[in-house]
Protein backbone atom coordinates (compact mmCIF):
# COMPACT_ATOMS: atom_id res chain seq x y z
CA UNK A 1 0.00 0.00 0.00
CA UNK A 2 2.69 2.58 0.89
CA UNK A 3 4.47 1.54 -2.54
CA UNK A 4 1.23 2.04 -4.32
CA UNK A 5 1.12 5.61 -2.69
CA UNK A 6 4.38 6.61 -3.40
CA UNK A 7 3.78 5.91 -7.02
CA UNK A 8 0.86 7.98 -7.09
CA UNK A 9 2.78 11.44 -5.87
CA UNK A 10 5.38 10.49 -7.87
CA UNK A 11 3.23 10.86 -11.08
CA UNK A 12 1.73 13.63 -9.14
CA UNK A 13 4.86 15.83 -8.75
CA UNK A 14 5.99 14.48 -12.41
CA UNK A 15 2.62 15.84 -13.87
CA UNK A 16 2.53 19.15 -11.64
CA UNK A 17 6.05 20.19 -13.44
CA UNK A 18 5.41 18.32 -16.78
CA UNK A 19 6.74 21.20 -18.56
CA UNK A 20 9.74 22.01 -16.85
CA UNK A 21 12.62 21.64 -20.01
CA UNK A 22 9.93 22.15 -22.45
CA UNK A 23 9.22 24.71 -25.38
CA UNK A 24 6.30 26.85 -25.63
CA UNK A 25 4.91 27.64 -28.79
CA UNK A 26 2.63 30.59 -29.39
CA UNK A 27 -0.64 29.62 -31.41
CA UNK A 28 -1.64 32.02 -34.71
CA UNK A 29 -4.21 33.31 -32.40
CA UNK A 30 -2.17 34.42 -29.21
CA UNK A 31 -4.20 37.34 -28.42
CA UNK A 32 -1.16 39.21 -26.06
CA UNK A 33 1.31 40.66 -28.81
CA UNK A 34 3.88 40.34 -26.99
CA UNK A 35 3.90 36.45 -27.12
CA UNK A 36 2.91 36.69 -30.55
CA UNK A 37 4.83 33.97 -32.95
CA UNK A 38 7.06 33.40 -29.40
CA UNK A 39 8.78 30.65 -28.01
CA UNK A 40 9.65 29.70 -24.71
CA UNK A 41 12.06 27.89 -22.78
CA UNK A 42 9.58 26.54 -19.59
CA UNK A 43 12.59 27.11 -16.77
CA UNK A 44 10.35 25.93 -13.81
CA UNK A 45 6.57 24.62 -13.43
CA UNK A 46 5.05 23.35 -10.66
CA UNK A 47 1.65 24.08 -8.87
CA UNK A 48 2.97 27.53 -7.97
CA UNK A 49 3.14 28.73 -11.50
CA UNK A 50 5.97 28.96 -14.13
CA UNK A 51 8.67 30.76 -15.33
CA UNK A 52 10.60 30.62 -18.83
CA UNK A 53 12.40 32.90 -20.49
CA UNK A 54 11.59 33.55 -24.49
CA UNK A 55 14.28 32.18 -27.34
CA UNK A 56 13.15 34.19 -30.14
CA UNK A 57 13.33 37.91 -29.52
CA UNK A 58 16.50 39.69 -30.38
CA UNK A 59 17.56 43.09 -28.52
CA UNK A 60 19.32 45.73 -30.77
CA UNK A 61 20.86 46.76 -27.80
CA UNK A 62 22.60 46.03 -25.39
CA UNK A 63 25.41 44.28 -26.85
CA UNK A 64 26.99 41.68 -25.20
CA UNK A 65 30.12 43.58 -24.75
CA UNK A 66 28.00 47.00 -23.75
CA UNK A 67 26.30 45.27 -21.22
CA UNK A 68 29.83 44.03 -19.12
CA UNK A 69 30.93 47.25 -19.60
CA UNK A 70 27.88 48.46 -17.51
CA UNK A 71 28.20 46.09 -14.93
CA UNK A 72 32.10 46.38 -14.56
CA UNK A 73 33.12 43.16 -15.83
CA UNK A 74 36.24 42.71 -17.28
CA UNK A 75 38.13 42.30 -19.86
CA UNK A 76 37.10 44.51 -21.94
CA UNK A 77 36.46 43.75 -25.22
CA UNK A 78 35.63 40.53 -23.95
CA UNK A 79 37.40 37.19 -25.39
CA UNK A 80 34.37 35.55 -25.94
CA UNK A 81 30.36 36.81 -26.62
CA UNK A 82 27.00 35.33 -26.34
CA UNK A 83 24.20 36.83 -27.98
CA UNK A 84 21.26 38.82 -25.92
CA UNK A 85 17.92 38.42 -26.15
CA UNK A 86 14.67 39.77 -24.38
CA UNK A 87 13.88 36.79 -22.00
CA UNK A 88 10.40 38.30 -21.33
CA UNK A 89 8.38 41.40 -20.46
CA UNK A 90 9.48 40.76 -16.64
CA UNK A 91 11.89 42.31 -14.91
CA UNK A 92 13.65 43.27 -18.13
CA UNK A 93 16.31 45.00 -16.59
CA UNK A 94 17.62 41.63 -14.85
CA UNK A 95 19.64 39.32 -16.91
CA UNK A 96 19.22 35.50 -17.10
CA UNK A 97 22.02 32.95 -18.99
CA UNK A 98 20.37 30.05 -19.71
CA UNK A 99 23.42 26.79 -21.26
CA UNK A 100 24.52 23.71 -21.11
CA UNK A 101 25.25 21.97 -17.87
CA UNK A 102 29.17 21.61 -18.38
CA UNK A 103 29.66 24.87 -16.47
CA UNK A 104 27.63 25.51 -12.96
CA UNK A 105 28.40 28.08 -10.11
CA UNK A 106 26.95 28.59 -6.80
CA UNK A 107 23.01 29.87 -7.48
CA UNK A 108 22.94 27.85 -10.57
CA UNK A 109 19.74 26.07 -11.05
CA UNK A 110 19.60 23.00 -12.82
CA UNK A 111 16.34 22.47 -15.19
CA UNK A 112 17.26 19.23 -16.44
CA UNK A 113 20.09 17.07 -17.89
CA UNK A 114 20.61 19.34 -20.47
CA UNK A 115 20.00 23.05 -19.12
CA UNK A 116 21.01 25.17 -16.50
CA UNK A 117 19.89 28.36 -15.90
CA UNK A 118 22.36 31.53 -13.81
CA UNK A 119 22.08 34.89 -12.84
CA UNK A 120 24.71 36.13 -11.76
CA UNK A 121 27.57 37.78 -12.63
CA UNK A 122 29.61 34.76 -12.46
CA UNK A 123 28.29 33.64 -15.57
CA UNK A 124 29.22 36.54 -17.47
CA UNK A 125 32.56 36.82 -15.89
CA UNK A 126 33.68 33.76 -17.08
CA UNK A 127 32.29 34.23 -20.81
CA UNK A 128 34.19 37.64 -20.73
CA UNK A 129 37.07 35.58 -19.47
CA UNK A 130 36.63 33.12 -22.64
CA UNK A 131 35.28 30.28 -20.86
CA UNK A 132 32.18 29.64 -18.79
CA UNK A 133 29.66 27.19 -20.67
CA UNK A 134 30.00 26.23 -24.33
CA UNK A 135 26.51 27.09 -25.54
CA UNK A 136 24.60 30.13 -23.54
CA UNK A 137 22.57 33.10 -23.83
CA UNK A 138 21.65 35.77 -22.14
CA UNK A 139 18.21 36.86 -22.09
CA UNK A 140 17.04 40.21 -20.06
CA UNK A 141 13.45 39.46 -18.31
CA UNK A 142 11.73 36.70 -18.13
CA UNK A 143 7.51 35.42 -19.24
CA UNK A 144 5.80 34.21 -15.78
CA UNK A 145 2.62 32.36 -14.74
CA UNK A 146 0.25 32.40 -12.05
CA UNK A 147 -0.32 29.30 -10.17
CA UNK A 148 -2.71 27.48 -12.56
CA UNK A 149 -2.05 30.36 -15.38
CA UNK A 150 -0.30 28.19 -18.11
CA UNK A 151 -2.14 25.42 -17.63
CA UNK A 152 -5.56 27.28 -18.06
CA UNK A 153 -3.91 29.18 -20.89
CA UNK A 154 -2.87 25.41 -22.63
CA UNK A 155 -6.28 24.16 -21.74
CA UNK A 156 -7.63 27.49 -24.04
CA UNK A 157 -5.42 26.55 -27.04
CA UNK A 158 -2.80 29.31 -26.33
CA UNK A 159 -0.09 27.77 -26.51
CA UNK A 160 1.82 24.33 -27.69
CA UNK A 161 4.13 22.73 -26.29
CA UNK A 162 7.32 20.44 -27.41
CA UNK A 163 10.64 18.81 -25.88
CA UNK A 164 13.75 21.64 -26.27
CA UNK A 165 16.26 21.02 -28.48
CA UNK A 166 20.01 22.18 -28.10
CA UNK A 167 19.19 24.34 -31.98
CA UNK A 168 16.09 25.50 -30.76
CA UNK A 169 17.90 27.17 -28.09
CA UNK A 170 21.08 28.49 -29.18
CA UNK A 171 20.96 29.19 -32.88
CA UNK A 172 20.35 33.33 -33.96
CA UNK A 173 17.96 32.05 -36.71
CA UNK A 174 15.33 34.06 -34.99
CA UNK A 175 12.73 34.24 -37.96
CA UNK A 176 12.39 30.68 -38.21
CA UNK A 177 12.44 29.92 -34.57
CA UNK A 178 8.73 29.53 -34.60
CA UNK A 179 8.17 27.92 -37.70
CA UNK A 180 11.19 25.36 -36.91
CA UNK A 181 10.01 24.52 -33.11
CA UNK A 182 6.05 24.23 -34.93
CA UNK A 183 7.44 21.51 -37.18
CA UNK A 184 8.66 19.06 -34.69
CA UNK A 185 4.95 18.62 -34.13
CA UNK A 186 4.56 18.35 -38.12
CA UNK A 187 2.86 21.21 -38.14
CA UNK A 188 2.36 23.83 -41.39
CA UNK A 189 2.08 27.61 -39.44
CA UNK A 190 -0.29 27.78 -42.70
CA UNK A 191 -2.84 25.47 -41.82
CA UNK A 192 -3.15 27.30 -38.09
CA UNK A 193 -3.53 30.58 -39.30
CA UNK A 194 -5.79 29.36 -42.04
CA UNK A 195 -8.17 28.40 -38.84
CA UNK A 196 -7.09 31.80 -36.64
CA UNK A 197 -9.76 34.07 -35.70
CA UNK A 198 -13.14 31.77 -36.78
CA UNK A 199 -16.03 31.88 -34.08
Amino acid sequence: MVGVMAKTEKLRLRDADWLTGQLLIAMPSMGDPRFAQSVIFVCAHSADGAMGVLLNRPVKSPKFAELLVQLGVEPSPPKREIRVGSGGPVEDTRGFVLHSPDWVAEGSMPVDEHFVLTANLEVLQAVADGGGPERAALLLGYAGWAEGQLDEEIKQNAWLSVPADEALVYDTDYGSKWQRALAKLRIDPGMLSGEAGRA
